[in-house]
């Protein structure tokens, strides 16, 4: 089946350039973090720009950022940058701005379709789970929603679809302009924080710590756990992307990049204790406030940490982002790139994914 994004990305050369100059310029959502934790000499002659999220579902890149494991595979520490949701991230891709980024499902489903498959691989999953809708302790059922505002991280970003496309499965409309039966309001995550202590808004499906912090800080309640709309509670939520272009230059500095991962991943679950002290840690860093322990504790919780990218999800993310017209049909075949991951992994002694 072939899927292409809708029409508003004609004329994709001049509107990507003036979309990256404006994130690159003011708006925001880059932040340049300058380099990883650990020291390192040699390797690549220019380092590797990785960008992350700030949130409990990237913490895959926040341990390998904080405990320097990123910097020891390099050779040298990454330039990271951070952003609040995955479009200003494929943005930075599109730029240049960045090599590589940990992002959500349909932000990578747009930027290969933007791109007719020519601008990123997925190379590695990072994390599955961690996704909720949090809502005032009144509403009693989705259809309670109905006049009421529900908060998203950006316009088309995973959670974004998620919502939209859930309450279009429950008999609810959630129009991109606002209108409907459900107002959704894209929004940082932060600000969202804000907005609900506020009243300004009546709920968000955000990812952790978000959704933790919205109950354990703000009174909220978990109406809808995201897990529970997946075979098994297993859903990409955040991956690994590359540029294609730096993969064919740097095939090694990709593959190092990869055994990062690999080893992220593997103190975050057989060390969570260390882990969650790496995170709050980083987030500390980048915030200038850590989280409170039983929000670790509880983000954490609802999280499942693999290089297994649970590619079926993210195809059926793609399904879902047509379904509520954020999406046209596209051709996904190729989109995954897992050799060098598998390799990493065989050569450790671990199960290989598969992009299936």
């Amino acid at each position: 089946m072939r899927r292409t994004l809708r029409s508003s990305h004609r004329g994709l050369p001049r509107r990507l350039a003036a979309a990256a100059l404006a994130v690159l310029l003011g708006a925001g959502t880059l932040s340049a973090c300058g380099d990883d934790e650990g020291g390192g000499s040699g390797g690549a002659a220019t380092p590797l720009r990785l960008g992350y999220f700030p949130n409990i579902t990237h913490a895959t890149a926040l341990v390998g950022v904080q405990r320097g494991i990123f910097a020891k595979h390099l050779g040298t520490a990454p330039r990271t940058s951070t952003f609040n949701a995955g479009p200003s991230a494929v943005e930075a891709v599109f730029s240049g701005a960045v090599d590589a980024t940990f992002v959500g499902p349909n932000p990578t489903i747009n930027a290969w379709a933007r791109s007719h498959g020519k601008a990123i691989k997925v190379i590695s999953g990072a994390a599955s789970g961690g996704a909720s809708l949090v809502v005032k302790p009144e509403i009693k059922s989705i259809q309670d929603l109905r006049g009421k505002k529900i908060a998203t991280p950006q316009l088309g970003n995973t959670q974004d679809v998620a919502v939209r496309h859930y309450l279009k499965s429950q008999g609810l409309t959630a129009n991109k302009d606002g209108s409907g039966d459900v107002k959704i309001v894209p929004q940082e995550n932060a600000q969202t924080l804000q907005t609900f202590a506020q009243g300004s808004i009546d709920g968000a499906w955000v990812p952790e710590p978000f959704a933790s912090r919205l109950i354990l800080e703000n009174k909220g309640k978990r109406l809808l756990n995201e897990a529970s709309l997946w075979p098994g509670g297993k859903f990409v939520v955040t991956n690994l992307i590359v540029r294609q272009d730096y993969a064919k230059e740097h095939p090694e500095q990709v593959k190092k990049l990869l055994q990062g991962v690999v080893e992220a991943t593997d103190l975050i679950n057989n060390n969570p204790d260390d882990a969650k002290k790496a995170v709050n840690e980083q987030l500390t860093k980048l915030s200038g406030k850590p989280l409170k322990p039983e929000i670790l504790d509880s983000a954490f919780k609802e999280i499942t940490f693999t290089t297994d990218p649970v590619a079926s999800s993210l195809t059926q993310g793609a399904r879902h982002a047509e379904e509520v017209g954020l999406l046209e049909p596209v051709n996904l075949d190729g989109i995954y790139d897992l050799g060098p991951l598998n390799e990493v992994l065989k050569a450790s002694g671990k199960a290989q994914v598969s992009d299936k």
